[in-house]
């Protein structure tokens, strides 16, 4: 079943983009892309001893203090996973993470974290696997997707760095 054909089955409507390649929030920035909805930065993190992973959906402008995470987490020092690892539990590429990508982790190897402060908002912005496409989902249709793959909703307070 596609990822568009599990949506649908599920009743849940998104706004659909095309646009070219976007490998990082920048690249959106300097397109000046108009979609509606919350632009989202998604980190590919794992923890010191390679043991967990975590995808974190937060703001594209938050310089995320990951130090202050892992303690508050109770974890190990997290850090930038690599693209191996990255193709080796959610089967994508750099560029491409989202957590519609954890349609590839039945296992439940990752584990999904969103900032609190996005998910107040409008409807987040989501690669579907592919960076030339973004898909609008509202945060009640993340829920029932979650639900759906028996995944829990972790919200968190993601600390900053100070600058």
């Amino acid at each position: 079943m596609t990822l568009q054909s599990l949506l649908a089955s599920l009743n849940i409507d998104y706004h659909a983009y095309e646009h070219p390649p976007l490998h990082d929030c920048s690249e959106a920035d300097r397109l000046a892309l108009d979609r509606d909805g919350q632009r989202t930065k998604n980190l590919f993190l794992r923890d010191n001893y390679g043991k967990r992973h975590f995808v974190l959906v937060t703001a594209p402008d938050k310089q995320v203090d990951l130090k202050a995470l892992s303690r508050q987490m109770k974890l190990s020092r997290l850090g930038f996973a690599s693209a191996e690892r990255l193709e080796r539990y959610l089967g994508i590429q750099p560029g491409r993470v989202s957590l519609l990508a954890l349609v590839n982790d039945p296992e439940q190897a990752v584990t999904l974290w969103i900032d609190e402060a996005i998910w107040q908002g409008e409807g987040l912005h989501c690669h579907p696997m592919d960076n030339t496409k973004t898909w609008v989902l509202k945060p009640e249709d993340i829920k029932t997707l979650l639900a759906h793959w028996g995944r829990p909703l972790t919200l968190l307070e993601v600390p900053q760095q100070s600058r």
